[in-house]
């Protein structure tokens, strides 16, 4: 059982006891700047939030440590990543966050770029590799060295920042990056003079990296309500996508500076958005729980994660259950 019903009990119980207090109904949100997670930005210019009686406050955090220390602190109700980065280290079963919903799947949108020198994997042995930590391409990588008999500590591995992609690439001395679009593309694009090509790409493990909504567990025992307005707005939104692609890239692109063209390609190219009932198949039966648990394999295999998690106590659908129940799609 998720840790978070077991709050909710407990909250249950002592508000039996003490004098109601308002409830608050911001949602503060952290992600990562991938376009994956544009439904829950566009559900705002939609005014699902506002309907919902909620309001949305979403900002952009590349780095996994300051969201893990602002899930901790309780200064964020909920997060946005992939099931390997949810695991990673230094995650362990007491860490605040319980996954409620999926968002995403990357079919492309993550990678591993490489010079034009670099003909196979088995040539990064020894070299440079450029890579945020935790980030679903370093997973990937991993993968694609284990192909061939290397490991992660058969290459040298420098942190950077995501963002950072283009100008890090530039630099000869770096024999690959492992990025996410639309970084990926926009350097494959611009730094033309290394004849980059992209090694390896979540196309080819399109069931490993899965987006995921997770929330804090104290806010979501407190207030369960504004997450299923969250989840509410956040389907709207994907069935709006399905129905009106082209608007939905107009309202997108601006949160992430892009054009809606090249959100429209990302779309097409790199991700597809899980609808309501895509979400229920995931979370309602094992699909998640196995995704969940093949990553745990690779993550603690691969030194990405520390300890083990239970599928079980880190996924709780009971949210997604007769969602719309009382409310218009």
């Amino acid at each position: 059982m998720p840790r978070c019903r077991f709050a909710a009990a407990a909250v249950a119980a002592i508000s039996t006891a003490l004098p109601a207090v308002a409830q608050d109904n911001t949602i503060r949100v952290l992600a990562p700047t991938w376009v994956g997670f544009a439904p829950a930005l566009v559900a705002q210019d939609l005014g699902c939030y506002e309907a919902e009686g909620v309001t949305l406050d979403f900002r952009f955090e590349d780095d996994r440590a300051n969201v893990m220390a602002a899930m901790e602190r309780g200064d964020i109700d909920a997060d946005m990543r992939t099931v390997g980065e949810h695991q990673g280290r230094p995650r362990v079963p007491e860490t605040p966050g319980t996954i409620i919903g999926t968002i995403d799947i990357s079919v492309g949108g993550d990678g591993v770029l490489v010079d034009g020198s670099i003909a196979s994997v088995a040539d990064l042995k020894g070299k440079i590799i450029a890579i945020e930590p935790n980030i679903p391409a370093r997973l990937l990588l991993q993968m694609e060295l284990s192909k061939v008999g290397l490991s992660i500590n058969d290459v040298e591995l420098r942190e950077i920042a995501t963002a950072d992609t283009i100008a890090v690439f530039s630099d000869r001395s770096i024999a690959a990056v492992g990025t996410y679009e639309p970084f990926l593309s926009q350097a494959v694009q611009i730094v033309t003079d290394r004849n980059p090509r992209v090694l390896v790409s979540s196309r080819e493990e399109p069931d490993i990296i899965v987006d995921i909504i997770t929330a804090r567990d104290e806010a979501l025992a407190e207030n369960p309500g504004k997450f299923e307005s969250l989840l509410r707005c956040v389907y709207r939104a994907v069935d709006y996508q399905r129905a009106n692609p082209d608007e939905f890239a107009e309202m997108a692109a601006p949160y992430f500076g892009l054009t809606a063209a090249d959100v429209t390609e990302i779309v097409n190219t790199s991700l597809a958005y899980t609808t309501y009932e895509e979400a229920v198949s995931f979370l309602g039966t094992d699909k998640l729980a196995t995704v969940f648990d093949e990553v745990m394999v690779l993550n603690i295999d691969f030194g990405a994660a520390d300890t083990k998690l239970n599928a079980e106590e880190e996924i709780d659908p009971s949210l997604l259950e007769g969602l719309f129940d009382g409310h218009t799609r």
